[in-house]
């Protein structure tokens, strides 16, 4: 090879190259700012407080009518208050409009769309991550396979978009791609009649390093199904140890 064919050569990768940082700077998107989700104890399951834009978050049901789906629609209110609308994938078929209206979520803001494969649920989700014109998108699934969901992690952050996957508690041992992997429980007993207590468990999130996942993190929280008010059990102190008298001493009797 010539030195000129060299020299040109060299030219060429290094124009691409410049190309590409200048794509990937203007696919950035200008608001990557954290969103609360309502719950200040919830707030702090994530690495930093808050919900970022860009990011994908994966539920992670532990059985049906855990939960999950209810505290990520409740959360994906939240988010998308001043960043557009909310599109939520419903490839099952079971998303509920009056129950959503109750728990305070603007059906006029919302836009549902209905799957019926994998194909089709994949294609939605990319599309809709990477449009940025929606505050969230919301996809309940037990169909998503690690490529893909790599696929949706670099559209949210190319869009600045957010995307809520719920997803079974069996796939927690496959990668994780989500700036936060939480799993959801059910647990008995809410205090006021009408609500759901629920616990939250860290399982993954973004930097996350081996020497931490000993730490894990959780939260228990109650729902309110008629306002979609998220609320922390409050954890009962223990009861003090009343300390006996040390030998000799009297205790002082008051006037």
């Amino acid at each position: 090879m010539s030195a000129s064919s060299s020299s040109q050569r060299r030219q060429i990768v290094a124009h691409l190259q410049a190309e590409l940082r200048r794509c990937e700077n203007a696919k950035r998107p200008a608001n990557t700012g954290r969103t609360s989700t309502g719950c200040i104890q919830l707030d702090r399951l994530f690495p930093q407080p808050g919900v970022a834009r860009g990011t994908l978050v994966e539920w992670l049901a532990s059985g049906s009518g855990g939960g999950a789906l209810w505290l990520a629609l409740i959360v994906a209110r939240e988010v998308c208050r001043n960043h557009g609308p909310l599109l939520l994938i419903d490839g099952a078929g079971t998303f509920y409009p009056p129950a959503a209206a109750r728990a305070g979520l603007d059906l006029g803001q919302m836009v549902v769309v209905h799957t019926s494969t994998a194909r089709d649920e994949s294609w939605a989700l990319d599309q809709a991550l990477r449009s940025g014109g929606v505050g969230a998108v919301l996809c309940q699934t037990d169909r998503l396979k690690p490529r893909a969901a790599r696929r949706l992690q670099l559209a949210a952050e190319a869009s600045g978009g957010v995307g809520f996957l719920v997803r079974p508690a069996a796939v927690r041992s496959e990668p994780c791609w989500a700036e936060a992997r939480l799993l959801v429980e059910g647990r008995p007993g809410a205090t006021d009649g009408h609500g759901r207590r629920l616990s939250v468990e860290v399982l993954k999130t973004r930097g996350t390093v081996a020497s931490e996942l000993a730490q894990a993190k959780r939260v228990e929280l109650e729902i309110d199904d008629e306002t979609g008010v998220v609320r922390a059990v409050a954890q009962l102190a223990a009861p003090a140890v009343r300390r006996r008298p040390s030998a000799g001493v009297k205790r002082s009797r008051s006037a």
